[in-house]
């Protein structure tokens, strides 16, 4: 396993393309995983981000076996050696690229909205996918991009199979990879967290890439000290922040986690400022007790929040605590300290509970988002707010489970968030 997830794989793809800064770079994420990888390496490369659109025709009656791809431009791309295996019909391969054009016109509407696509006349096109397996789908985004004037191609990927360039029979000018592993099954494998991108995410990484600037007045990779460690963090704060939100992750999870990402994302959108960080470092999230242990990661909690209190630029802005899950009760555990200054708490599918008898302390006004299906966390989120001393509201998001996969769901957390933050700093 070589990435933690896309965003992971983005910067490590990033650093091997730093040739390319200050060229005149366009970077084209293949949707939709590619996506939040390409947009790691296009704020590395300070460049405009866009989608390249292309579709694999699967098998119909294996649909996750390539037969070919399809890209804007009527760009078709066969893999004859699987259509002669499988014994696809012309009648059978018809259909299945009707269907997947048809999903090209939508997610050309659904992405770019009414912006224009990125202009490629005479540029570096920097085409970026999660990782290669046939090869199919990026022989026709290359042939895409070179259809639309890009007078350069390079085509980069974490992660391809050994002697994969030649697979591409020369349309790429260059290639990049940060891995190439000689044993090779499926894309996920190099991954610890390959959970499906959403095209809610692909297009709120455009929104944030379309200009290749970023309007933050602070956006920085940072580490926090916390005792006698530090810990990697994240900080993003827009031009005229009312206040900062720190994250605390569940258990098992990281400042990498999509879900607070994607979480943060709104809240930026909407004027805020956002620090996510990890709570124990790599060593020390081993032990599973670290993990649990809520004392602790609410007192890592109080220091990033002093830390930040310090920082040079955020004097005097107000703080505000989102929790997930178990991260949830150590953002309320750390708002109950009396020396707190923490101005509200968000909790994202969380278990208050385990703050105990902390709750009644806590002053902060507390939001509880909590899934309609997911009934057990509900009925513990009850408990908790009756305990609650200060103002606090429990919303309960419809079609919703414990971790917010449904489609929408997340949205929904990320606007009740930043209205009670907005509100409350």
């Amino acid at each position: 396993m070589y990435f933690t997830d896309r965003t992971d794989a983005g910067r490590q793809l990033a650093a091997r393309l730093g040739h390319l800064k200050d060229r005149d770079v366009v970077v084209l994420g293949l949707p939709r995983g590619g996506v939040p990888v390409a947009e790691q390496v296009a704020d590395a490369l300070g460049a405009p981000l866009d989608v390249c659109l292309v579709r694999k025709l699967g098998v119909p009656f294996q649909p996750e076996l390539a037969m070919g791809a399809i890209g804007e431009g009527d760009v078709r791309v066969l893999n004859d050696h699987v259509l002669a295996e499988t014994g696809v019909s012309d009648r059978d391969l018809a259909t299945v690229e009707e269907r997947e054009r048809a999903v090209l016109r939508q997610r050309s509407e659904r992405y770019r909205g009414t912006k224009e696509p990125a202009r490629l006349d005479g540029r570096t096109a920097v085409v970026v996918d999660d990782g290669l397996a046939t090869g199919a789908t990026a022989l026709a985004a290359c042939r895409v991009v070179r259809a639309q004037g890009a007078a350069r191609i390079v085509l980069a990927v974490p992660v391809a199979p050994l002697g994969w360039p030649e697979r591409l029979g020369g349309e790429a000018d260059e290639t990049v990879s940060v891995h190439e592993p000689e044993f090779f099954y499926a894309i996920g494998q190099f991954y610890q967290d390959f959970s499906q991108t959403s095209d809610e995410e692909v297009v709120a990484c455009l929104e944030r890439g379309h200009s290749g600037n970023s309007t933050a007045a602070q956006d920085a990779e940072v580490r926090i000290p916390v005792g006698d460690v530090r810990v990697a963090g994240r900080l993003v704060v827009p031009e005229g922040a009312a206040g900062v939100v720190l994250f605390a992750h569940g258990s098992g999870s990281s400042r990498h986690s999509p879900r607070n990402r994607a979480v943060a994302d709104d809240l930026n959108r909407a004027g805020l400022g956002t620090l996510l960080f990890d709570l124990l470092t790599e060593d020390e999230a081993f032990d599973r007790a670290n993990v649990f242990d809520t004392e602790l990661l609410a007192g890592r909690l109080a220091q990033a929040t002093a830390w930040l209190g310090a920082r040079t630029g955020l004097e005097g802005l107000r703080t505000g605590y989102f929790g997930a899950s178990t991260g949830a009760a150590a953002a309320l555990w750390a708002a109950a300290d009396p020396s707190s200054t923490v101005a509200a708490v968000v909790s994202r599918g969380g278990r208050p509970d385990l703050a105990g008898p902390r709750l009644a302390e806590v002053r902060a006004p507390t939001l509880l988002l909590v899934g309609s299906l997911d009934t057990l966390v509900i009925d513990l989120n009850e408990q908790a707010q009756r305990q609650l001393r200060c103002e606090s509201q429990l919303v309960i998001v419809p079609g919703a489970s414990h971790l917010f996969e449904e489609p929408g769901t997340l949205e929904q957390v990320g606007e009740h968030a930043a209205a009670w933050f907005t509100d409350h700093f």
